[in-house]
């Protein structure tokens, strides 16, 4: 059984940083993407930054409001995706939602789940 666990989080005062982690075990073969939302009270789930390995390496792409102040990155061997936080503002208080899309072996197939959710407060 595949699982997708967050951890990290909690509550930041303005220009901190806090660091999240999204850490994928069971029967996986290969990830193909690992992304990162996040959602406010009252707004939509948004994408923040999305990390995919191809034959020439990883790529990553940021949301605009975060370009600059956070760093997504992998862990290839622990199957564990990061989302580094810097220059943390009030608004990026949220719910941060990591999501997987995978190949599986057991059983075999494609995996495509979403994270319980970590709560991110930044906040004097």
């Amino acid at each position: 059984q595949v699982q997708l666990v967050e951890s990290g989080g909690g509550l930041v005062q303005p220009g901190g940083a806090l660091r999240v982690s999204c850490a994928v075990s069971g029967s996986i073969f290969s990830i193909k993407s690992m992304v990162w939302y996040r959602q406010s009270p009252g707004k939509q789930r948004e994408l923040v930054a999305t990390i995919t390995t191809g034959r020439i390496g990883s790529s990553t792409n940021y949301a605009d409001s975060v370009k600059g102040r956070f760093t997504i990155s992998r862990d290839n061997a622990k199957n564990t995706m990061y989302l580094q936080m810097n220059s943390l503002k009030p608004e990026d208080t949220a719910v941060y939602y990591c999501h997987v899309v995978a190949v599986i072996t057991s059983p075999p197939g494609s995996f495509d789940s979403w994270g319980q959710g970590i709560q991110v407060t930044v906040s004097s």
